[in-house]
Order: C-alpha cells, then structure tokens, then sequence
C-alpha cells in the first residue's frame, strides 16, 4: 500500500512551471518532493502533442505520492506585434515622428505595418504604445483607419516583429485566439484543473472561454491589462481564481505602481473568496544561480504576509539551471515566514467579512472554535469544494484537511491555501462522519491522542452546498488502532 506524503510544513502553495529543464517524468517527482503543490504547463511554447507526455507524468505522482495532483494550463492569449524592417532592424530616434500602419511593405525608421486593426478602431491621441516589452515608448499624435501617427519618446533600436503592448485604451479584442480556442480544447480533453485566461481586460472576457470549458475546470483569470484594474472586482467575481501577473503589469505600467495593485488584487481576491497566484520574476537571479538576492526573497514574504494562497516560479523552474534547488527555495520561505509569530496577525490585515449565509457562517464559527480550543485541525466535508474555499478565506491558524469524494475537487484544491485534499468515500451518517475525521487526521499526521479537532460538514450528507454542522471531536488512546485501516476509508 502507498503511504500518502502528509501536509506541508507551510499553507501558501507552490506552484511550478515545467518546461526544458523540467518536463521529465523525474525531475517532476522531484520537484514534488522539494515542495511543488501544483504544475503549471504554459501553452505559449511547444505544440501539444509535448504536454501529453507532461501531463501523464504530473497524474502519475498520484500513484507514486498518494496524494492528487494539480495541473493549471496556460493559454497565450493576443500577442501584439509590429512587422517587419528592410534589413531586419532599425533604430527609433527620440522626438523624430513614426508611423504605424497597414501597409505590408518593409518598415524603416519612419514607419513600420501594425497588423492589427482592432487598435487603429480603439486608439485614442495621448495614448501610448509600448514597444518591445516597454523599452520603446510612442505617444499617439494622430490616427486614422489605416494610420497611426505617434512621437518617440523614449527611442531606441527595433526589430522584426517586436511585441506591442497598448496599456491606456480597452482594446476590442477577444481574449481567446483561435489558438488559445484549440489549446482549452486540448486541456480540458487532458483533463487538467485550472485553465488561465491571458489578456483579460473585463468580465465578458471570461463568458466565452467559461462556456468551453462546460464545468470541465477551473477558470482562473490573468490580470495583466491595466483595463481589469477598473473593473476588478466584477472580475474576480466572474472567475474562480486569479493570477497577478506581474511581469506584463510591469510593462505596461510604471514599475512603482505594481506593488500597491499586488496587494489590492489580493485584497479583493481574498474577500470574495477566489485562490490568489502573485507570479513572475519572484526569484528571476535562480535561473542562472543556485541562491536568490535578498531583495527576492522579501518580494516571496510579502506576498506570504498578504496571505496569497500561491505563488508562482515561471522561467526558474520552466528552464533554468537551478529548477530544484528554486522550488526548495519557494518551499524554505513558506516555512519561514509562516513560522514568524506576528504572521497570523498580518495575514488578517485583509478583513474577509462573511457573507449572510449558513455555510460563510459555519466557516466563521469553525475558525474562531479551533482558536478557542486549541484544535489542531480543521476537516470539512464538501463535494463542490466551496466549504474549502469558505473556510480557507478565514485563514485559521491551522490546516485544513479536506475530504471529498470527488476526485476533482481534490485536485482543484492544490491551489488553495492551508489545505490538504483528500479523495475518499463520502460518508452516510454523523457517527461515519466523526469516525473518519478521527482515522483520517491520525492516518494525515494531524493529530494524535488528546488532540482536538474541528469537523464541518452538511447535513443531510451527500447534498452539495448544504454545510450546517460544525462540531468538535476529541482523539482518545483507543482510538489510534484505526490508522492502520484501508486508504481509501
């Protein structure tokens, strides 16, 4: 019989990107074991018949660990890019004019094709626009429906097909390209968790790639666009989860201005309950040395301080020289941070009001219990895996242990914080319920003789969404025979 691995000695999750230096099928069981939680496999490189292989690996830790696996997959999205120069490259002088516009002739230091039409019909005089990544800035002087007239002011040399990024209008663009169409497609048939969504800028964005997905996983929406900052909040509640995307946030705003949105993201993540990522560049020096800069490594704790349910290694993990060595790092600071005393009282500097029902209350009274009786734990019963998130958004000062008979819920949860899913039987009465609280917090590590421990579930059993019962139990000597009974009890 496999021995499940136990909880995390942290709650903030991990999660690791997979790409050159890390799609083999060891190399993931060895980042498992440094203290990835979930695997993010990024659809913007290779084709899909690589992920399969990818994919089958991360579900087989499952076999070899005992524990579900989480696999979030990452759609490219609208890439913006100019086209080409005579000669390949030319150089943008500052304060000189340029102009982009639809003419396919080779570009040079005056013009260049902008292949996109949607931007000539969005684009407004003021505007920016960005290129390469933001080290070229234009400001748009005057447009037309073929033509975009714009002043250098920040010049520099350019490029064939150099990325083009437009912070200061919505662009009506859809977020999901026919690619993007054909990779959700393929990731859901894989069965992965949690599909990402690039480029969203407002709620609507999220309708068409929800309706593809058909309740197959979890949509977790990428907010990249400085147009979802004015709209964050109907978002966040359009999704099921959210990544800060940091790196794209950074281009197409001033550096200074992403920290306060980090935190904001997450603040409004964590109110209305939605598992928050902060990723990119969190410890960029690892992908060619084995340590992080100091500076990096107090970016990680304050996302942890925020209370971010995950965060994120992209480029350290995906192709780096030092991939294990990033992820044991990412584990390192969890367990640090959320071992400093004043960690609990920072987390809670985000107040997560409940809202007016049952289930919010359950959640509430669960926490404040295992506070006042110094539970060990906290186990809940669910089947969609909203009594998770509800009680996950309390932040308790203990794990979760999560218990669901549907496999993926259990995987789904890997993005969540503090807990640790479980698949297994659903239970039919109260006494089955108390019963298998106790085996499974023994049989998990949880908990030993004398130990109490706070157990939520609804009643009648088996109905989703009905969470009504919190209730406490206590472990007694007699009781630790029953860790030896069936896995799956």
């Amino acid at each position: 019989m496999i021995k499940a691995i136990g909880p995390r000695a942290r709650k903030v999750r991990v999660l690791a990107t997979l790409g050159p230096a890390s799609n083999t099928p060891e190399m993931i069981a060895t980042l498992f074991r440094a203290g990835a939680d979930a695997f993010r496999v990024n659809m913007s490189h290779g084709d899909q018949a690589s992920k399969v292989a990818v994919i089958r690996a991360i579900r087989a830790l499952e076999k070899q660990f005992g524990r579900p696996s989480t696999i979030l997959a990452d759609l490219q999205g609208p890439k913006l890019r100019v086209g080409a120069f005579a000669g390949g490259k030319t150089e943008l002088v500052t304060g000189s004019a340029f102009v982009l516009d639809r003419s396919t002739e080779p570009g040079d230091a005056t013009r260049v094709e902008l292949p996109h039409k949607e931007i000539f019909a969005a684009i407004e005089p003021g505007a920016r626009l960005l290129l390469d990544d933001g080290k070229l800035v234009l400001r748009v002087s005057d447009h037309g429906a073929e033509r975009i007239e714009t002043i250098v002011e920040v010049g520099g040399p350019l490029s064939n097909n150099k990325g083009l990024n437009v912070p200061d209008v919505v662009l009506p663009m859809a977020a999901l390209t026919p690619k993007d169409i054909s990779d959700l497609a393929f990731a859901v048939e894989q069965g992965v968790d949690w599909i990402a969504l690039s480029f969203v800028q407002r709620p609507e964005d999220l309708a068409e790639a929800r309706k593809l997905i058909g309740g197959k996983a979890a949509l977790l929406a990428k907010i990249e666009k400085p147009a979802a900052i004015d709209r964050l909040e109907e978002i966040v509640e359009a999704c099921d989860g959210v990544m800060v995307a940091r790196g794209d946030l950074g281009v197409e705003l001033p550096p200074q201005a992403v920290p306060p949105l980090q935190k904001r993201i997450v603040e409004v993540s964590r109110r209305l309950g939605r598992p928050v990522v902060v990723a990119t560049q969190m410890l960029e020096s690892m992908i060619v040395s084995p340590s992080p800069t100091r500076a990096e490594v107090s970016d990680v704790a304050t996302a942890i301080y925020d209370g971010a349910d995950a965060i994120m290694l992209s480029a350290e993990s995906a192709a780096g020289a030092w991939p294990v060595e990033s992820v044991a790092m990412m584990n390192a600071i969890g367990v640090s941070v959320e071992g400093d005393p004043m960690h609990g009282d920072r987390i809670h500097f985000t107040v997560t009001k409940p809202d007016p029902t049952t289930g919010d209350a359950i959640c509430e009274a669960a926490k404040n219990i295992a506070h006042t009786v110094s539970a060990v734990a906290i186990i809940c019963f669910t089947s969609s895996g909203s009594t998770a998130r509800r009680i996950a958004r309390e932040r308790p000062g203990v794990p979760i242990l999560v218990l669901t008979p549907k496999l993926e819920t259990a995987r789904r949860l890997g993005l969540l914080w503090g807990t640790h899913a479980v698949h297994t039987k659903d239970v039919a009465s109260f006494e089955d319920m108390v019963a298998k609280s106790k085996r499974m917090a023994l049989r998990h590590g949880l908990a030993q003789a004398g130990d109490r421990v706070v157990v939520m579930a609804g009643v009648p059993f088996k109905t989703p969404g009905s969470t009504n019962v919190v209730h406490v139990v206590r472990i007694v000597g007699d009781e630790l025979k029953g860790y030896a009974d069936n896995a799956n009890g």
